[in-house]
């Protein structure tokens, strides 16, 4: 589903939350030698997120796995708030938000499978990249146009950026 999101959503919005594997990278995991786990971020993302960020958005990031290079991303970027090794994404989402001061109605969240369903749903404004599971794009209220791991994060943002803007 695609549906317009309001500039008044977007201005509402104070806390915009990332999931990782599928959104931020190309889900794709890469094993190396030592058997260590490595990830391929977008640096288009990168500056997507800092522009965010910069119009007074709390951003955060929540994943269900656990890795050092998740928390190094986040660090780089300035992002405070990362919640690692949690599949109860929609708890996670609400208990961040409830600690910020923070409602669904003034939350986001990006999502691209069955894990982020719950959090899509319960975010005012819910995105999943083009080439999510069926079950996040259904749940989500806007699908970009780029893949996760290949714009879709600084599409997600151009299009906050652009709406909180508009007057």
């Amino acid at each position: 589903m695609s549906v317009p999101i309001s500039a008044g959503d977007a201005r509402a919005l104070r806390l915009m939350a990332f999931d990782v594997d599928g959104v931020m990278t190309d889900g794709r995991l890469y094993f190396g030698p030592e058997g260590e786990t490595l990830k391929v971020f977008n640096t288009l993302d990168g500056h997507g997120l800092k522009k965010l960020a910069a119009t007074g958005v709390t951003l955060a990031i929540i994943t269900g796995r656990n890795t050092p290079m998740v928390a190094r991303r986040a660090r780089d970027l300035g992002i405070e708030h990362v919640i690692q090794g949690r599949e109860d994404k929609a708890d996670a989402l609400a208990d961040l938000a409830a600690a910020l001061g923070f409602t669904a109605r003034e939350t986001g969240y990006a999502g691209d499978d069955e894990p982020d369903v719950g959090a899509l749903q319960w975010a005012q404004i819910a995105f999943a990249p083009a080439n999510a599971h069926a079950c996040a794009r259904d749940a989500a209220d806007h699908v970009t146009a780029a893949r996760g791991g290949e714009g879709a994060v600084r599409e997600i943002c151009d299009a906050l950026i652009a709406l909180r803007e508009a007057r």
